[in-house]
């Protein structure tokens, strides 16, 4: 693998209590000239997602893109137009593509959710490091099996799509949970709109003619066979149906749910319930509640997590204390509330007695220890002719480190914040949400064996046989 990353590249970080990564000079300053090596990535779904994320940011930290895969040709020559991918070499089968581009460091992924442990566990086994949307998985085995493998793979560097993990509004936020300052956190409430995709219908009866350049079987993949309908499936609105996505929770779970799982410490829930409109269809319902509970651990006490989807569906009155925005995270103290916002970025806290919510500069949430790592954005953009004339590069400003955390971890020079091992977890409690919807039944959870007790109707949904027939082209 390509290390040149780690010595043409000046980082600056800055990491409270003795937590921090080194400074990288690169070696067209320190050790003479050198080739212009980057990292080689290659790129796995092409949508909306990977060209209007993911592809930028590897662009501000000046990454390479040798590779790009999608089963439908009319994504990969849009994609051959974009900024950083215009010499990409085009795949159909992203295991051509894992099979010819050895040379390739690392993967990311921007499928559709029923794709992402296929093809990550093909970029694992392939010795690639791998960058997968959220959520991770599209089912608890599948959530357990994708766990499992990333720990198997020490070296290789994973990355779990939720951005907001790496703002600075998150890790303090995080700090001011462990902290105490909220007293015993009893409550979290999450709440996100619905989106444009179906929801609360089944499929369509109609069918139409699959568009020239789309392989509509290998789109499917272990899905159930379906006719394709325009506008319907893809590209953009395949999450609001189960066989690919998991609607609202499933989308927001690994953003909303991840402050307070890791903060709080939590396991798997005991008891999941959902309640809503339009429910029991094959798409996610236009308006729901799902609630789970955790049991205590600790000095914690048992804590309950509530989730709201649909439009204006929000938390009552006396928990919001005010209007709120259309999505958002409430994490609620015996001595104060905190307010993470959306993707859990924001470090807002109400401590008891008062009347509204202030900043993390308030002198009793600034006085709280920094604990968790921090990585200065400014980041060096490769320059060969300045290096070997023994000047500086210039410098780029990275709006956020969530990818560049990862290029390090890549590089070996950190750990990836939010690795499979932690993501895996955080979408299994997403996908018991999602199974409570889909049997409207009381889950009790038995984690253990990966069981709802009394309810052997939910063993397909949390353990789906792949429908071989189409499963991959021949």
């Amino acid at each position: 693998m390509s290390k040149n990353i780690s010595r043409r590249r000046l980082l600056k970080s800055a990491a409270a209590a003795g937590v921090g990564l080194p400074m990288i000079l690169p070696s067209g300053i320190l050790a003479g000239p050198s080739s212009n090596e980057r990292l080689k990535f290659a790129c796995i779904g092409m949508g909306g997602q990977m060209r209007g994320y993911l592809v930028p940011e590897l662009g501000k930290i000046d990454q390479q893109i040798v590779a790009i895969c999608d089963v439908d040709k009319r994504q990969r020559d849009s994609a051959l137009k974009a900024p950083g991918l215009t010499e990409a070499r085009t795949y159909h089968d992203y295991r051509e593509l894992l099979d010819k581009e050895t040379e390739v460091d690392a993967v990311l992924i921007g499928t559709p959710d029923h794709w992402h442990v296929p093809i990550c566990q093909a970029a694992l086994e392939a010795g690639k490091h791998v960058y997968c949307e959220k959520p991770l998985a599209h089912s608890v085995a599948e959530c357990r099996a994708l766990e499992k493998l990333a720990t198997s793979h020490p070296k290789l560097a994973t990355q779990t799509g939720n951005q907001g993990c790496s703002t600075e509004g998150f890790r303090r936020s995080f700090e001011v949970i462990q902290s105490g300052l909220l007293g015993d956190i009893t409550e979290v409430h999450v709440w996100h709109p619905g989106h444009s995709w179906p929801n609360g219908v089944d499929r369509p009866a109609k069918s139409d003619p699959v568009p020239e350049g789309l392989d509509w079987r290998f789109w499917l993949g272990s899905a159930p066979e379906r006719p394709y309908n325009n506008d319907i499936y893809h590209p953009g609105k395949w999450r609001g149906w189960y066989d690919f996505g998991g609607g609202s929770i499933a989308d927001f779970c690994c953003h909303g749910f991840q402050l307070a799982y890791r903060a709080l410490e939590l396991d798997a829930p005991t008891r999941i319930e959902a309640t809503g409109e339009d429910m029991g269809h094959e798409s996610f319902p236009t308006r729901c509640t799902v609630t789970y509970e955790f049991a205590a651990k600790g000095k914690r006490g048992p804590v309950k997590l509530i989730f709201y989807s649909g439009d204006k569906h929000v938390p009552p009155d006396d928990i919001t204390r005010g209007p709120v925005g259309s999505t958002g995270c409430l994490v609620v103290g015996s001595e104060g509330t905190l307010s993470a916002g959306l993707w859990n970025t924001d470090c807002n806290v109400r401590l008891k007695g008062a009347n509204d919510f202030q900043g993390a500069n308030q002198p009793e949430v600034a006085r709280i220890a920094k604990t968790q790592p921090r990585i200065d954005t400014e980041v060096l953009k490769w320059d060969p002719k300045l290096a070997a004339k023994g000047e500086r590069p210039r410098w780029s400003r990275v709006n956020n480190s969530h990818m560049f955390e990862w290029v390090l971890a890549c590089a070996g020079d950190a750990k990836s914040y939010s690795p499979f091992e932690i993501g895996a977890r955080i979408t299994e409690v997403g996908m018991l949400g999602v199974l409570a919807l889909r049997t409207q039944k009381l889950i009790l959870w038995d984690a253990e064996n990966r069981k709802a007790v009394g309810l052997p109707e939910a063993d397909a949904i949390i353990d789906p046989k792949p429908s071989t027939d189409h499963f991959l082209p021949s």
